[in-house]
């Protein structure tokens, strides 16, 4: 039953393939030409804009955020803005944009994550704004007080370093602050000589009596030194970040505002992006576009879509056509995963109907698609292309394509080729004869008598054949691979792959012809 299905889908497949040319429009067009039939160009671009409405509809209803993530990582491939250019854009949007508070609490994390000790120096110098912190949290003053050192350590740690040191050299002001736990206490000398009888110290009892008496302590460089390495920054992060962003915007404390425009210099755009943009709606997501625009030249390398595209991105163009373009564009595989998920399966139903319709269409319709964005040059025009060939994905991904079908797919568009590798299944180890050899078992390549011998075997084996057969087909779709001159016989592509690698090869090509040239 799984035998028979697979090779009717197969024969189906194969006979879509064989009655019905693929044309990819990769032969440049004539373009002195008027152009094919206006209703051929009416109905193709009809039904990509139909297309275009059930991708917008399927993003609008459960995946824009999602889309708003692709476009966020996507945006984060852009690599022309230089060091100077990267940190004004973001200096910009921390100081103008509605969102600020959490633009600057999602930077000065990522300062913490990757740069503590630079956020701890700052923090030293505003050590006696800690008071607070500890104040009443008897938590916080015994996980950073109470590291002092046993019998057989040498130096205390954190706070109780800073404490102990605080305390021999202020000894006449502050050292009966000190609260032991013992019935008496212990006096300067006997603690200079014996380190490890701070380890009686009550702790909690002794901070909170430096919290009311000994304000001295919190602006010491004693205890603004043990936080220089920023490890009191772990100890509560949201708090510091609070306070970092309160110093930023409240106070516009200098020393921050350095820190901050040197790590936005020295850090790359692409993780700027990716740890930032996520936390702007699409208003603020549509500003930051508007501000990065003005760092942008035209460029001729149309293979930088984003660049392209958002050079000629306005404001009456929407967040939404954005999302769907570069969907189609960048994310056409997982935009054709979602289709899988079970609430989809309408949009699934309508999509494939869509796309089989558009890549059985005739190609006279194609040409003035091209035209009219050489002339535009605008966003509708470039979402058409990037529509026409996820259409070509969404189309070759479908089921299961033989090997001669992706052949005469090349050689019908004009893609040369050569063969990577065919490579038959290794046999299965319950299948295998006792008397033949450890040798013939590794061997990829049999003769024709045991391959006649392995059939045999398989006719004897009843169920296993079944599923033998099926693996096969799944094997062979995927051990097929090609050099393409579409890359420059760079890359090997299998058939899994292979319809991503053309679908983005005709967007491209179409880009280049669309952008090298004015049409009139």
């Amino acid at each position: 039953m799984i035998l028979s299905s697979v090779i009717g889908h197969c024969i189906e497949k194969s006979a879509i393939t064989g009655d019905t040319m693929v044309h990819l429009f990769l032969s440049e067009p004539n373009w002195s030409s008027d152009g094919g039939d206006a209703d051929s160009v009416k109905q193709r671009t009809s039904l990509l804009n139909e297309l275009d409405s059930i991708v917008q509809l399927l993003i609008a209803s459960q995946s824009r955020s999602e889309a708003r993530l692709w476009l966020c990582k996507d945006l984060s491939r852009i690599n022309s803005l230089s060091r100077r250019q990267k940190r004004e854009l973001f200096v910009t949007l921390l100081r103008t944009s509605s969102q600020k508070r959490d633009l600057a609490a999602q930077l000065v994390q990522m300062i913490f994550d990757k740069q503590p000790n630079k956020a701890g120096s700052i923090l030293a110098k505003k050590s006696h704004m800690l008071e607070d912190f500890f104040r009443g949290n008897t938590r916080r003053i015994l996980l950073w007080f109470s590291n002092f050192a046993g019998s057989g350590d040498t130096d205390h740690k954190n706070g109780a370093k800073a404490l102990s040191q605080f305390a021999f050299l202020n000894r006449d002001i502050c050292w009966e602050e000190l609260e032991w736990k013992g019935k008496h206490g212990q006096s300067p000398a006997m603690v200079a000589t014996k380190p490890h009888y701070f380890l009686d110290l009550d702790v909690e009892q002794t901070v909170e009596n430096f919290l009311e008496n000994v304000p001295e302590f919190w602006s010491s460089h004693e205890f603004a030194d043990t936080l220089k390495d920023g490890d009191i920054l772990l100890m509560d992060t949201k708090f510091f970040v609070n306070m970092f962003v309160s110093l930023m915007y409240k106070q516009e404390m200098e020393e921050i505002w350095d820190l901050i425009n040197d790590f936005l210099t020295e850090e790359s755009f692409s993780s700027l992006c990716c740890h930032l943009l996520i936390v702007l709606d699409e208003k603020e997501l549509c500003i930051f576009m508007d501000l990065l625009q003005k760092f942008l030249k035209p460029t001729d390398d149309t293979c930088q879509y984003m660049e392209v595209i958002l050079f000629r991105y306005s404001g009456s163009d929407s967040i939404g056509e954005l999302l769907v373009l570069n969907a189609v564009i960048n994310r056409g595989r997982e935009l054709l995963k979602i289709l899988q998920e079970d609430e989809h399966v309408d949009e699934k139903i309508k999509i494939k109907n869509v796309v089989q319709q558009i890549c059985n269409l005739s190609p006279d319709g194609f040409i003035p698609l091209i035209k009219e964005c050489s002339k535009t040059k605008s966003i509708n025009s470039i979402k058409l292309l990037g529509l026409q060939s996820w259409a070509f994905y969404c189309f070759l991904s479908e089921g299961y394509w033989p090997v001669e079908a992706w052949e005469s797919l090349f050689n019908s568009n004009g893609v040369s080729f050569r063969q990577a590798g065919k490579h038959e299944l290794l046999h299965v180890n319950g299948l295998e004869d006792n008397n033949e050899s450890d040798s013939d078992e590794r061997t990829l390549f049999k003769s024709k008598k045991k391959g006649k011998r392995r059939k045999k075997r398989r006719r004897n084996s009843g169920l296993l054949d079944l599923d033998f057969s099926y693996d096969r087909v799944d094997f062979e779709s995927k051990a097929s691979c090609w050099l393409l001159s579409s890359d420059g016989y760079s890359t090997s592509w299998n058939s899994v792959d292979l319809p991503e690698h053309l679908s983005k090869h005709c967007f491209s090509t179409w880009m280049k012809w669309a952008f090298s040239r004015s049409v009139r």
